[in-house]
């Protein structure tokens, strides 16, 4: 199943950059593992939107807390949503 999460960080805090590299590579992870679509930060440093691939909202939760950024404190709090996702890439060809 398919879900966007919005995560909320508090863009003052120093260790955000900190443990970018950390979260930059466990999100690679997630890539090269089939798990994430899609993530990126907002452009108001209010957090970032993923869109990934979980059995359920407790494993989509799971995913997030597994995050360095959270380990770290950074992550305020996140909203995970359901999606039924539809790609314009893949769709091109239909």
């Amino acid at each position: 199943m398919k879900f966007a999460a919005l995560i909320h960080h508090d863009p003052k805090r120093g260790d955000v950059r900190a443990v970018f590299p950390e979260h930059r590579r466990y999100l690679r992870s997630l890539l090269e593992g089939g798990q994430l679509l899609a993530a990126g930060p907002l452009t108001d440093d209010a957090g970032a939107l993923w869109i990934f691939e979980a059995e359920t909202p407790e494993a989509a939760a799971a995913m997030i807390r597994a995050d360095p950024s959270h380990a770290a404190g950074v992550f305020l709090k996140w909203k995970i949503h359901p999606l039924a996702y539809w790609s314009a890439k893949a769709a091109k060809g239909a």
